[in-house]
């Protein structure tokens, strides 16, 4: 029989399985000085192919799909997507939880507007844009890509992995004229650019961005989006267990799990409450 979370849940085992699941130390913050091989003077990584720009744009900003170790396309910012019997219409839902840097959620407007935008400007992007007929947001969450005919690449240059990468900027900033360098520089990537600290070829600031949803990597660790689902509900549950989480919590009662975003699960007083929950496929906000 399988060793898999969605078989030991329902059974209470679950405790004894994640007992050690946050019994590591906790490290202080610290923070990385690095001599990067050129200066850094332009800021917007859509206007420009250079590779300092690109590499501060994959620290600030965040993507839809990303190549994995075998160069396979993978969902980053997607969730799920589906492709029509005519191979005309792409469907992307986004992951729940994104966050832009000001604190605003990461929709479909948004995406639609990044994709323009770089599809100006990138080669593969205009390819992209030749075949395509609309990009509609039928969500908050959810958005189309409809073409006028059969394009086998669209995956392969929504996860372009070199300059100009895909990276998703708010709509407003997105809207900036494709020949005009954007100042404002908010993303939902895992670092903040600190404008304020900015030197040009002398200094650049980034700050962890602690509202950051890290990819749903352990989908492919357990084999299907629910099984990680899972698997995440899991984990946030042992939040109300182990002893750094209470810790934490005491200290600063707003504190939320780290994988809550994931999901939307909340926490109840109540432990057994929050185990019902979290044994459930369909965990929902309470």
């Amino acid at each position: 029989m399988p060793f898999t979370l969605r078989r030991l849940l329902p059974t209470g085992l679950m405790m004894a399985l994640l007992a050690g699941a946050w019994a590591v130390p906790v490290r202080a913050e610290t923070t990385l000085k690095v001599i990067p091989q050129a200066s850094l003077r332009v800021l917007d990584p859509i206007w420009t192919t250079a590779y300092l720009t690109r590499n501060h744009g994959y620290l600030v900003y965040d993507t839809l799909f990303a190549l994995d170790a075998n160069f396979k396309v993978q969902p980053q910012m997607v969730d799920t997507w589906t492709v029509s019997d005519n191979g005309l219409t792409y469907t992307f839902t986004l992951r729940p939880g994104l966050k832009f840097h000001d604190g605003a959620l990461v929709t479909s407007r948004d995406v639609i507007a990044s994709i323009k935008r770089w599809g100006v400007r990138d080669l593969f992007g205009q390819k992209l844009m030749s075949y395509t007929q609309s990009m509609d947001a039928v969500s908050e969450a959810t958005f189309t890509i409809t073409l006028k005919e059969p394009f086998a690449l669209v995956l392969d240059a929504l996860a372009k992995p070199s300059s100009n990468v895909l990276f998703i900027m708010p709509e407003r900033v997105a809207n900036t004229d494709p020949q005009k360098q954007i100042e404002d520089y908010t993303g939902s990537g895992p670092f903040v650019f600190v404008k304020e600290e900015f030197n040009p070829g002398s200094k650049s600031v980034y700050r962890k961005f602690a509202d950051y949803v890290p990819l749903y990597a352990m989908r492919y660790l357990h084999g299907t989006p629910d099984a990680a689902r899972l698997a995440m509900r899991a984990m946030a549950l042992q939040w109300n267990f182990h002893p750094y989480g209470a810790r934490t919590r005491r200290a600063d009662p707003t504190r939320r799990s780290p994988f809550h975003d994931l999901n939307g699960f909340e926490y109840h007083p109540n432990w057994l409450h929050n185990l019902l929950i979290a044994s459930s496929m369909g965990g929902r906000k309470l």
